[in-house]
């Protein structure tokens, strides 16, 4: 099948899914889609044991489309700038502190943390994984994946300050668990060309990264800011917007800088300052409604796509089993992540009741984390991160996206 096959089969899917849940099921869209896709996944994989050969025709077509690609190359940047769009900075301002600590030292923190208590399971299953892939699995499960938080949160009802904390950290602990992620990288597989591996080196490919695309990101905006503050035609103004996210990102990338964070920066200053000072409120209603469609549909397949990924796991009884003690590592390093800050923070800062318990319950892991998992060159540690990725990214979207509403409201009351 071909890239418009594809394309046509995966729309539909979730056409029909998205129906049949809004119908007669009702469960917040993304989670559904996955849940419809899994489990239709999990029926191929029953019927290929029972009937071998069934169900090889979907695995294929699965195993030839390039997640990886497709989501960070592809789908990441319009998803990350939709989100940024409708960040009130001078919301996000007020807990500034916050979010920059949880997505750096935060960040840090938890993939070392689950670093350590997964390479025990590792060691205990026998497994083939040495501590440094430890410590990329925990650089790419450790950040809170913004499409997942922004998908949930559009649905439960947090307070406003929780909702600033999630989505202004999701938002920029993406973009540096992504750094983070790449610098190991370049460490465990020095031939893929990510980075050198001497200390300074890393650090130089780290602040290029990190630091560059932030520059960058406020560099692009800025001109995109003028250019939109020089007409008064909402095409014209979309078009600009869709030029900064594609070119933007594309460019960041190929002058190895971080490109998720340029274009949170870059939607950031568009959705504040270009949306009060250069928009007039017919760009503003059209441009609004333009990118929330563009979230949703893109939302909708990729979190089709996410169940379907199934297919390529290596659902292997040590690995399932590794990636199941994986969920509370997962947890418990981020209730330290957090609840260190917080806590400290507390003795000058006021935060909402029940703060600990929602930041570290709502940090979902979605795409991001299997795209990274997927990314890393063919062996016996990538089956095995990938799976352990899979299982944690299940469990976060499902489980902890279907109760977050309840967790709020029980907190609040």
């Amino acid at each position: 099948m071909g890239i418009i096959e594809i394309a046509a089969a995966l729309v539909t899917l979730a056409a029909v899914f998205s129906f049949i849940n809004h119908k007669f099921i009702k469960l917040p869209t993304t989670i559904a889609l996955m849940i419809f896709s899994l489990s239709l996944s999990l029926l191929i994989i029953i019927l290929n044991m029972a009937f071998p050969g069934i169900g090889e025709g979907v695995r294929s077509i699965v195993a030839n489309i390039d997640f990886n690609l497709t989501l960070m190359h592809g789908m990441l940047a319009f998803l990350l700038f939709a989100g940024a769009l409708h960040i009130n900075f001078d919301d996000l301002a007020d807990r500034k502190l916050e979010v920059g600590i949880y997505s750096t030292i935060g960040v840090i923190g938890s993939t070392i943390l689950v670093a350590g208590l997964v390479y025990l399971v590792v060691l205990w299953l026998n497994l083939p994984l040495t501590f440094l892939h430890c410590l990329l699995f925990g650089a790419l499960i450790s950040p809170t994946d913004p499409i997942a938080v922004l998908g949930i949160l559009k649905r439960v009802k947090a307070p406003k300050s929780l909702e600033i904390q999630l989505t202004g950290e999701s938002l920029f602990n993406d973009g540096i668990g992504v750094v983070v992620f790449l610098t190991l990288a370049g460490i465990v597989y020095p031939q893929s060309g990510h980075a050198e591996t001497g200390a300074f080196d890393v650090l130089q490919f780290f602040f290029i990264e990190a630091v560059g695309g932030i520059v960058f990101g406020f560099i692009v905006g800025w001109i995109a800011y003028r250019m939109l503050s020089g007409v008064d035609d909402y095409k014209v103004e979309i078009l600009i917007t869709l030029a900064l996210v594609i070119g933007g990102y594309t460019l960041a990338n190929a002058l190895h800088m971080s490109g998720p964070l340029a274009i949170v920066v870059a939607g950031l200053l568009i959705g504040n300052h270009g949306r009060r000072y250069a928009m007039s409120d017919e760009t503003t209603m059209h441009l609004d409604n333009f990118w929330e469609l563009i979230d949703e549909i893109l939302n909708a397949l990729l979190f089709v796509l996410i169940g379907f990924e199934v297919l390529v796991i290596t659902l292997i009884g040590d690995y399932v089993l590794a990636g199941v003690l994986a969920i509370p590592i997962c947890l418990f390093a981020r209730l330290i992540a957090i609840g260190v800050p917080v806590s400290i923070l507390k003795m000058k800062k006021k935060f909402s009741r029940g703060v600990i318990t929602i930041l570290t319950w709502g940090g979902l892991r979605g795409g991001i984390p299997v795209a990274l998992a997927l990314s890393l060159p063919p062996g016996p540690e990538r089956k095995v991160i990938l799976t352990i990725t899979y299982a944690v990214v299940t469990f976060s979207i499902i489980v902890q996206g279907l109760t977050m509403r309840s967790l709020i409201s029980h907190v609040k009351d």
